[in-house]
């Protein structure tokens, strides 16, 4: 099997550029217009008046009173848009299956995909809660029971979407596509974890921290983005992911945040761009491929991570010549 299996999934349907920008459109129109309608309709109902309610969008309707859980809802559904105009745009425009997004295996690893969402839940919890044992003044209990217990079905129910839009997104369609163009496997590695990175660029802690922070997102996807190259799929960038944004939103939200949730505690502490920055850069993240690598066994490093793509049927119809 090609050690750059994973991309040329990309091989099954039809590539021509156009095509590309046809779904990428599609995605545009689903995530930032189709998907945003109940966020538009509810804040609208309730503002004042449609002054108000045009002076409210410049916050994202924050400003509105709108339930905690029930605006993260909200957000999440425009990712739940450009999700499923995704898969149309694959189905539809590149003739390809989802599954071919997913993963370069017969049939996609949900055994993957929980262990993955498992072994970063623990990860996630573990490092909070030493945060917490070195600065317990730094965390003010927020614990009400009936909003966290929204809190959690909104959670377990609905980012696993929001991420795995993301994930398809950038690991999965965009890194197949640009290893098409390029014909090699590093510059879907380096393009995709760059974007991800900007893709946070309004995120409110870029505003509080600087751009310095994007070094994080970009270094974020540059961990899912060896690891699917890895590990040829998604799957356990999907679930690491998924409990990455689970964890953010259920344990630990910060006072500083244009947006809160009901999580179990509120960090109080002012952000810098030390340890927060550089401990998953440096330490967690490196730690993780290399725990992954030892369990799934991963090899060739240099050709899954930098080899060149080829076409497989033409491959094999070159072979038989």
């Amino acid at each position: 099997m090609s050690k750059t299996r994973f991309i040329e999934m990309a091989f099954e349907g039809r590539n021509e550029w156009w095509r590309y920008i046809a779904t990428l459109f599609l995605v545009f129109l689903g995530w930032q217009f189709i998907g945003v309608i109940p966020l538009f309709v509810f804040s609208y109902m309730k503002a004042d008046n449609v002054q108000d309610w045009i002076d409210a969008a410049e916050s994202a309707f924050l400003g509105l009173g709108i339930d905690s859980n029930l605006y993260l809802l909200l957000i999440i559904f425009s990712f739940i848009g450009g999700l499923i105009f995704l898969v149309l745009g694959v189905r539809t425009i590149h003739h390809r299956s989802l599954k071919s997004l997913v993963s370069s295996r017969k049939n996609v690893d949900w055994n993957r995909i929980l262990f993955g969402f498992a072994f970063w839940f623990l990860v996630s919890v573990l490092l909070i809660f030493l945060d917490y044992l070195a600065h317990p003044e730094d965390f003010l209990n927020n614990f009400k029971l009936v909003p966290f217990v929204i809190l959690v079905v909104v959670s377990l129910g609905f980012i696993p979407f929001q991420t795995s839009f993301e994930e398809l997104l950038f690991r999965g369609y965009l890194m197949q596509g640009i290893g098409v163009l390029f014909k090699n496997a590093w510059a879907p590695l380096f393009l995709t974890s760059v974007g991800f990175g900007l893709l946070h660029a309004f995120n409110p802690e870029v505003e509080k921290l600087g751009p310095m922070i994007l070094l994080y997102y970009i270094g974020t996807g540059f961990l899912f983005g060896i690891i699917t190259l890895m590990d040829q799929g998604t799957e356990l960038a999907l679930g690491m992911h998924a409990a990455n944004n689970i964890v953010a939103a259920m344990i630990v939200t910060v006072d500083w945040a244009v947006f809160q949730t009901d999580a179990l505690l509120i960090d109080q502490s002012e952000p810098s761009l030390g340890v927060e920055m550089l401990l998953p850069l440096l330490i967690v993240y490196p730690l993780a491929v290399f725990f992954l690598s030892r369990k799934y066994r991963w090899r060739d490093w240099k050709q899954r991570l930098a080899g060149r793509i080829d076409n497989p049927k033409l491959a094999k119809i070159e072979e038989e010549r």
